[in-house]
């Protein structure tokens, strides 16, 4: 059986695709981010990383996520 690990977005490498496993914010952040469409189960693929904002692919959309959002957010790779 093999594991797959979980890790904050912030850590994805661009061009790689992962999975919302988990948001851990409070009400207001979850909130917004359920508005961009970041809901557990949805697949987001890193579009860019310069080192601020990472821009990512969800739902045929672009969003640009700061970092301090990016951590709190739990992926696993696909």
């Amino acid at each position: 059986m093999t594991t797959t690990s979980t890790f904050p977005l912030s850590m994805a490498a661009i061009g790689q695709t992962v999975q919302l496993i988990n948001i851990n914010a409070g009400k207001r952040l979850t909130h917004r981010l359920i508005e961009l469409g970041m809901t557990p189960g949805i697949h987001m693929r890193i579009l860019q990383d310069a080192g601020g904002p990472l821009l990512l692919s969800v739902r045929d959309s672009r969003v640009a996520l700061g970092r301090g959002m990016a951590q709190k957010l739990l992926v696993r790779p696909i």
